[in-house]
């Protein structure tokens, strides 16, 4: 008897190793040639883990496909709100208008995290789980994921992209076609410097990124969405977009989710078919360690980038 239940238990991990492993093989790749123009439209089937969540048919978040069944977002998107009232569309390149390559499911179950704070956004991150597994297609993919090991330092370049406002209350031009802008990011000790005159910490849990000068920034109707590196031939998700002052203002860069921080609270929800999590190692010193506060900015309204 015990050596039966031994040689069952042997069996499940090898399913769950060979699970794990083909997650990684299929994880933040892109099967159709990526074009990266900063604050442009992205070709189609760029960011095949691209989903937009709507409710009463408008598109109210964005999020990443992280398995056949699971979408990651941020929590501030789902907060007060129940499963029955999200649509999530995999695959949509335009907000209007056709999408061939599109499929949408409705929402089994929303898993917020426990420790989430509504007024300071602190582990402002959630699951979203299916009603049926997506099929993966060249436009439909999920992301690899940063494994709680990675990395990530001051300049290391990233890549956000959303359905969300090209300027301050300036919402896209029809057909509404997903957006992609380049920012590196800043470290966490030069981000608490930027935001201490707002009286917000910039906790472990965050990951800041910008353009100091200003102009490329996720803004409203981002929040949810992914903000991603790329190691080797692979796409990391780092990010969630979460909050920040305005859009694209100066000084004061986006704050995101770290999803790093993450790795065993999004895998005690996801019993099968794992997430690829990858450890990512920025190359070059880290100049963030030895940042000192100075030159700070007016105060301002902290604001998360869901619609208005």
């Amino acid at each position: 008897m015990a050596l039966r239940k031994l040689i069952h238990l042997l069996t499940l991990v090898s399913l769950l190793s060979a699970e794990s492993k083909a997650q990684l093989e299929v994880c933040g790749t892109t099967l159709l040639k990526t074009i990266i123009v900063d604050g442009e439209d992205a070709a189609p089937g760029s960011w095949p883990w691209q989903v937009s969540l709507q409710r009463s048919g408008s598109h109210f978040c964005g999020g990443s496909l992280i398995n056949r069944e699971w979408v990651m977002t941020a929590a501030h998107c789902l907060y007060g709100t129940t499963a029955e009232i999200w649509q999530v569309y995999l695959g949509r390149q335009n907000l209007q208008g056709e999408n061939p390559n599109e499929q949408s499911r409705s929402v089994a179950t929303v898993v917020i995290h426990p420790d989430y704070d509504n007024n300071v956004y602190n582990n402002d991150i959630a699951l979203l789980q299916l009603s049926s597994p997506t099929e993966f297609t060249d436009y439909i993919r999920p992301v690899c994921l940063a494994a709680s090991s990675s990395v990530f330092i001051n300049g290391t370049e990233s890549w956000v992209t959303g359905w969300g406002q090209i300027k301050e209350g300036v919402f896209l031009p029809w057909p509404q076609t997903l957006q992609e802008v380049k920012v590196p990011v800043i470290g966490n000790r030069q981000c608490n410097c930027l935001y201490a005159v707002n009286k917000i910490t910039i906790t472990d849990n965050m990951i800041c990124a910008g353009v100091l000068a200003g102009g490329k920034d996720a803004c409203q109707e981002d929040s949810g969405g992914p903000m991603m590196s790329k190691q080797g031939s692979v796409w990391v998700q780092s990010g969630i977009v979460s909050f920040g002052f305005g859009c694209a203002q100066p000084s004061l860069p986006g704050v995101y989710t770290r999803v790093s921080r993450y790795q065993s609270w999004i895998s005690s929800h996801i019993s099968s078919d794992k997430p690829g999590f990858v450890q990512f190692t920025s190359s070059g010193e880290d100049l963030d360690s030895s940042y000192t506060c100075s030159d700070l900015p007016s105060s301002r309204t902290a604001r998360p980038r869901t619609t208005n």
